[in-house]
C-alpha cells in the first residue's frame, strides 16, 4: 500500500506540493471516485488512478536498454565528461544506474535500471552470466588464441580469468572476433588480448544473459525493455 500523494509523484504528476494542489482542486480520481486526501492509502498495483483525465501508471522499477555510444562514461554523474544518464530524458533518470560498466571507448548494449536486486544478480560472479562482445583486433588471431582463451588467461591478478569462448570471424593483420566472458574484470577483454600479444582497437557488447542489443537503436538511443525481455532476463538469472 502507498500514500496517494507519493503514488502521484512516482507516476510523474509533479512534486509533493504540486500533487497536493491537484488533489485540492478535485482533479484526482481513485477507482472512479474523486479523492482529495493525500494520505489515502491505495494499492499501487490494482487501484485505478487518474489525474485531470490522465491515467496514472505505476511501475516499481525502470528498465532501459541503451546502445551506448563511444566517448560517454558508464556512470551516474561526472563533473567533466558526459555520462550515459545525460542521454536519458526519462522522468526517473535521477534514480537510474548502469548495470556494469562499458569503457568510455566501448559501445553497445547497456542496461539502465533502478532495480538493485536484478543488477546484483546479473553482475554476481557466482551467476556466471554470459556477456558477448564483438571486437576488432590489431594482429592475426588463430586457433592458439582460441585454446588459451578457453583455458583462462593470466591478466595480472591473483587468479586467471574464467574460461572464455573466442570465435574468429576473420583473421589477418586486423582480425574480427566474437568473445563470450562470464565475469567482468576491469578492461577484461582488452587485457586478455594483450596477454596473447594482440591489441583491441574497437569493442562492442552484443548481449548480456538473455538480453540482446536491439540493432534498430542508434548509438545513444534507448528504449524500455519489453515485458517478454524482462521476464526472460529474470528467468535467466
Amino acid at each position: 500500500m502507498m500514500r496517494l500523494d507519493k503514488y502521484l509523484c512516482e507516476t510523474g504528476f509533479g512534486t509533493r506540493s504540486q500533487v497536493k494542489a491537484l488533489l485540492k482542486k478535485g482533479l484526482v480520481q481513485v477507482d472512479g471516485e474523486t479523492v482529495k486526501r493525500p494520505e489515502l492509502k491505495i494499492d499501487e498495483h490494482r487501484s485505478q488512478v487518474t489525474c485531470a483525465g490522465t491515467r496514472a501508471v505505476y511501475q516499481e522499477h525502470v528498465y532501459l536498454m541503451m546502445n551506448k555510444p563511444q566517448g560517454v562514461l558508464s556512470a551516474t554523474e561526472d563533473r567533466r565528461q558526459k555520462t550515459v544518464l545525460d542521454l536519458v530524458e526519462e522522468k526517473a533518470a535521477d534514480r537510474l544506474f548502469p548495470v556494469g560498466r562499458l569503457d568510455k571507448d566501448t559501445e553497445g548494449l547497456l542496461l539502465l535500471t533502478d532495480d538493485g536486486e536484478l543488477a546484483h544478480a546479473l553482475l554476481s560472479p557466482k551467476k556466471h552470466v554470459d556477456k558477448v562482445y564483438e571486437a576488432e583486433i590489431q594482429g592475426q588471431v588463430g586457433q592458439e588464441h582460441v585454446r588459451r582463451f578457453a583455458e583462462g588467461l593470466d591478466i595480472g591478478e591473483k587468479r586467471p580469468t574464467l574460461p572464455a569462448e573466442l570465435e574468429i570471424l576473420s583473421s589477418g593483420e586486423t582480425s574480427r572476433v566474437r568473445v563470450t566472458i562470464r565475469e567482468g574484470k576491469f578492461h577484461q577483454i582488452k587485457r586478455m588480448f594483450l596477454a596473447v600479444g594482440c591489441q583491441v582497437t574497437a569493442l562492442r557488447r552484443l548481449s548480456m544473459g538473455s538480453l540482446c542489443l536491439d540493432e534498430g537503436l542508434e548509438p545513444g538511443a534507448y528504449r524500455a525493455l519489453s515485458p517478454e525481455e524482462l521476464e526472460r532476463l529474470k528467468e535467466h538469472i
